[in-house]
């Protein structure tokens, strides 16, 4: 299992590709997961199975399939 931390994105590449990326730029496409999970702009922490050597019909990084997952509120004052 990996844990990786970043900010939801969806690409509209092949009908939508939901993503993953880190500070660093580094982008994991997300498979499996609930509905809750996917707001664009959600910082969050997913914990998943990452499927080396293959990537995903968007072409747009790793598959991370994620088994477990947790959001971060961030307060703006």
């Amino acid at each position: 299992m990996k844990t990786v931390k970043g900010t939801l994105e969806k690409s509209e590449v092949e009908g939508g590709v939901w993503l993953l990326v880190t500070s660093s730029g580094e982008r994991f496409q997300l498979t499996g997961g609930d509905r809750e999970l996917y707001i664009i702009g959600r910082k969050v922490s997913v914990t998943g199975k990452e499927e080396k050597g293959m990537m995903g019909i968007g072409m747009m990084g790793p598959i991370l399939n994620v088994k477990k997952y947790q959001h971060f509120i961030i307060n703006r004052m």
